[in-house]
């Protein structure tokens, strides 16, 4: 027990208060807290009460303070349109002073929130610090979104201004945003006091006389306001994730815990320090373009980037490389479908070749389960760590990882490894409520209370916050997903609870059927999914989408997976459907649609989802699953 993650864990286990008011004291306050864990109104726990603080000013005027505003702040490098622009942390607060007295202009005041559309563009991060400056409340909606998702979210936040730009580019595509956000307005019931829209050179907007403004004017004209004192508890921002019901949950991210977590994660978890370069691969849209695009870093001094791009076909699959040895990317984090889609295009690494990465020292992925094959690949090609680590939108920050600032442990193929300080996870069975302490797959929980930077409840609907996380398991947050621990700690996560399937019975992971699939040297993708069955309940049906230039005859690669599940899984798995496939559907974050394949396989109504990246896959899914006996034609 002599190392610095055991030491932080049993502490952060035994008193949070001493733990994380330790921590607390590497940020800068405006006023020290009353109390660090406030437990007065269970379960709606809050962290630093009575504390002041600015996350912009954390983020920004601390290291010019400091005498480091000359070091790089932010690296644009956006191969779509050929650009890299540097911003010193100097020149980023200036820039966000100014963008803050713009808002300031269209009446924006503390509370107030303003929605950002925006492409990923150095503007966006601007629009995000600069309301954090001045205490309003931003809510980030990715770029392209469809105008009737936009619309629920503009209606739900209430904004008094949105935060535009022209266009972004999806890999060769112009997306025009203006159009979308115009129609988003019409369709929504409350409307917001002005616009303010950044015209890229690509496509110039057409504005609305007396609503919107034009980025640059109003910048230029606008006085720079200085941070404002907030509360701790005080919303930084609200981000929606996706619900049951088709009705987004905005997630309330407070100031105080938000800015405590995610500035002692940077060392403690990605091992980067201030002034190394650490690169999310992601979006500002997403929970990791807010934690670790924007504010991680910044707040502990490192330098980011904003890429906008993709990993393969902006140009090609080597872009990843380049970044990494033309900025000096110390760690990396983005998301395994990532490094699939590189390694169907390149599978020898040729790309990685042409590149000095030397400087690179880790690789962290998350947002779907690390396959086998995946972690080994990466492995092999860049011979550094790759770090598998587990966390949602609603926790802000991971809960279970290999915390490489701490102690780095061995890797488990399959596991995320640990949990981090602050996280008691524990494994439930959903039937009777109590703790398994076997390795048997359950439903993942976390002990409350939550610890900071995590979701204190969802905006303006306490009732669905508890109802949501809370309810299943009373004094613990319900991840909803399954997964188990082994004895010697290490957390596995399998799937959502909803991706464990019942066959005859048996419970069993979908995500250790994908693990198996993963394995076939042909296939770069797959995914696996239970449909409904008369006998048995539900039945596998897999997935596969081959590497390219694979010469093997389709149906040998679909009866070897099938062998390969009945060899290390069992018959009892009854898996014995599978289907190629050119790709599979996904979110823009690269998160494969499971549930919506599933309800076309069960003949079940379903709607386009409005995360999806490209709606057409579906039609292709439709066609493959016909031609295995499944889907009809419902929608």
């Amino acid at each position: 027990m002599s190392n610095l993650y055991y030491q932080a864990y049993k502490k952060s286990m035994e008193n949070p208060d001493a733990f994380w008011g330790e921590v607390a004291e590497d940020c800068h306050w405006h006023k020290k807290w009353d109390k660090v864990l406030d437990d007065t109104n269970k379960p709606f726990y809050r962290w630093f009460t009575g504390g002041e603080i600015n996350t912009c000013y954390n983020a920004l005027d601390y290291h010019v303070e400091k005498g480091n505003g000359d070091r790089i702040a932010l690296i644009y490098d956006s191969p779509v349109t050929q650009t890299i622009k540097k911003f010193t942390y100097a020149e980023l607060k200036d820039l966000t002073a100014k963008f803050a007295g713009a808002l300031a202009e269209q009446g924006v005041i503390k509370g107030d929130r303003v929605l950002i559309y925006m492409p990923m563009i150095p503007e966006a991060a601007i629009a995000m610090l600069a309301c954090a400056r001045i205490g309003a409340v931003h809510s980030v909606v990715f770029g392209g979104f469809a105008a009737k998702e936009l619309a629920v979210r503009i209606d739900d936040a209430a904004p008094k201004v949105i935060v535009s730009a022209s266009c972004g580019i999806e890999g060769a595509k112009i997306i025009k945003y203006k159009p979308l956000l115009d129609k988003a307005i019409e369709i929504a019931k409350i409307k917001p006091k002005s616009c303010i829209i950044y015209q890229r050179a690509m496509e110039k907007a057409e504005m609305i006389s007396g609503r919107d403004y034009d980025w640059n004017q109003v910048i230029d004209k606008a006085a720079p306001k200085d941070c404002v004192s907030v509360k701790a508890t005080d919303p930084l921002y609200i981000l929606y994730t996706s619900g049951t019901t088709g009705v987004p949950k905005g997630v309330v991210r407070d100031n105080g815990g938000h800015a405590v977590a995610l500035k002692w994660s940077m060392k403690a978890i990605y091992g980067v320090d201030e002034g190394d370069v650490f690169w999310a691969a992601s979006d500002v849209g997403w929970v990791v373009g807010h934690s670790y695009i924007v504010y991680g870093p910044l707040l502990k001094g490192c330098t980011t980037v904003l890429f906008e791009g993709k990993p393969v076909g902006t140009p090609d699959a080597g872009v990843f490389w380049r970044i990494i040895s033309e900025h000096k990317i110390k760690a990396m984090f983005t998301a395994p479908t990532a490094f699939r889609a590189i390694k169907r295009e390149d599978p020898n690494g040729e790309f990685i070749k042409k590149y000095d990465i030397s400087c690179f020292k880790t690789l962290f992925l998350a947002g779907e389960r690390l396959d086998p094959d995946t972690l080994r690949w990466a492995e092999k090609q860049l011979k550094v760590p790759v770090i598998d680590h587990w966390w949602q939108t609603e926790t802000g920050w991971p809960i279970a990882a290999n915390c490489i600032g701490l102690h780095q442990f061995p890797v488990k193929e399959g596991s995320p490894t640990k949990a981090v300080p602050g996280w008691d996870i524990q494994i439930l069975d959903s039937s009777t409520q109590k703790r398994i302490t076997t390795s048997d797959i359950g439903a993942l929980a976390v002990k409350l209370p939550l610890p900071p930077g995590t979701l204190p409840t969802l905006w303006q609907n306490d009732k669905r916050y508890i109802d949501s996380y809370l309810a299943e398991f009373e004094g613990y947050y319900q991840t909803a997903d399954a997964g188990y621990i082994d004895e010697d700690g290490y957390v596995y996560v399998m799937s959502r609870t909803d991706d464990i399937i019942n066959v005859a019975g048996h419970r069993l992971s979908t995500g250790g059927m994908e693990e198996v699939l993963a394995d076939h040297p042909d296939v770069a993708e797959c995914a696996v999914l239970g449909v409904a069955d008369q006998l048995k309940g539900q039945i596998p049906v897999g997935f596969l989408v081959l590497k390219t230039g694979v010469e093997t005859e389709p149906n040998k690669i679909i009866q070897d997976v099938i062998a390969m599940v009945r060899d290390r899984i069992g018959p009892v798995a009854a898996f014995k459907t599978a289907t190629i496939v050119k790709r599979l559907p996904k979110t823009r974050s690269g998160k494969i649609l499971r549930g919506t394949i599933q309800k076309i396989a069960d003949n079940k109504k379903w709607n386009m989802p409005a995360t999806i990246d490209d709606p057409v896959i579906l039609d292709e899914i439709k066609e493959a699953l016909q031609g295995i006996g499944y889907a009809s034609s419902k929608k």
